[in-house]
C-alpha cells in the first residue's frame, strides 16, 4: 500500500489540486490528511469538501489546531493574522463542513503507524517538533514503529534506534528513503497550502508500507493565483506574501 501524506492544506486550493494530481503519478492507493484544512488560505468550503469526499473514499483524516479553533472561534491570545483568518474562514463554511471538522480525531493508530498533527506524547496541546529533542519525546510517547505529523511546515524526517541513538535530516525531494521497522521514524511531509522553507512549491509525502521507503515530494503550482485570491478576499497582506516567498 503506498498511501500520500497530506498536512497543513491551510484552505489552498491551487495547492491540493496540483498535490492531489502529482499523487495519482505515484500510484497511491490511499490518502492521510493530517489536519489544518482551513486557516490562512481563501478557499476553506473547498478544501474541507474535498477533505469529505477523500474521507468518504477511506481517508485518513485527524483535526489540526487551525481546524480546531474554526471550530470553537477565535481566541485573544492569538496572532491577528491567524485571529482573523479563523473569524474570517468561519463565515464561509456551512453547518456540515463545520460539523465535520468537529467530528475528527485527535490522533489515528493503523498498521504501526500514528497519524498525528502535531506530536504523540500530548496532541491536544499543539506542541511543535521543532528539535531533535521533540522528536525523540514524540517517539518515546508511542509504541508505534512509525509517526507522521504535520504543524511544522517544513519536511523533515527523525529516527531512534533500539539503544536510544537518535538522528535526522531534511530529505531530498523524489529520493526514496529506507524506513525499516527496526528503528522507529518520524516523518513531517511539510506544508501542502502554505510551505515555509524559502521555497513556494507544495509538499507532500508518498509512505510505501511494503517497501518501508518514504518519500517527499515537492510540487509547483500557481502560488501566484493563491495569493491573488487571499487578497481579493481582504485576508491579511502577508499571508498572500507568505505563499510567494515560500516563508
Amino acid at each position: 500500500m503506498r498511501i500520500a501524506l497530506l498536512t497543513d492544506l491551510h484552505a489552498n486550493r491551487e495547492a491540493l489540486e496540483a498535490v492531489l494530481h502529482h499523487a495519482r503519478g505515484e500510484r497511491v492507493g490511499r490518502h492521510a490528511l493530517l489536519g489544518d484544512f482551513v486557516g490562512y488560505g481563501a478557499d476553506p468550503a473547498w478544501v474541507v469538501e474535498r477533505a469529505r469526499e477523500l474521507a468518504a473514499a477511506g481517508a485518513i483524516v485527524v483535526l489540526g489546531n487551525h481546524d480546531e479553533a474554526v471550530v470553537r472561534g477565535s481566541r485573544p491570545s492569538m496572532r491577528a493574522d491567524a485571529r482573523h483568518s479563523i473569524d474570517w474562514t468561519r463565515g464561509h463554511l456551512d453547518a456540515g463542513q463545520l460539523a465535520f471538522l468537529a467530528s475528527l480525531p485527535m490522533t489515528h493508530t493503523e498498521a504501526a503507524v500514528l497519524y498525528v498533527h502535531a506530536n504523540a506524547w500530548d496532541p491536544p496541546k499543539w506542541s511543535y517538533i521543532e528539535t531533535r529533542h521533540d522528536a525523540v519525546r514524540s517517539l518515546h510517547a508511542t509504541a508505534c514503529r512509525y509517526t507522521v505529523c504535520g504543524h511544522v511546515h517544513e519536511p523533515m524526517l527523525y529516527h531512534l534506534s533500539g539503544t536510544g541513538k537518535a538522528g535526522e535530516f531534511k530529505p531530498v525531494p523524489g529520493v526514496a528513503i529506507p524506513v525499516p521497522s527496526h528503528r522507529q521514524w518520524l516523518a513531517i511531509p511539510g506544508s501542502v497550502g502554505q510551505p515555509r522553507d524559502n521555497n513556494p512549491a507544495a509538499c507532500y509525502a508518498v509512505f510505501d508500507l511494503d517497501a518501508a521507503q518514504l518519500t517527499y515530494h515537492r510540487v509547483a503550482y500557481d502560488h501566484e493565483a493563491a495569493a491573488a485570491k487571499v487578497r481579493a478576499a481582504g485576508l491579511p497582506q502577508n499571508l498572500a506574501d507568505r505563499l510567494v516567498d515560500g516563508l
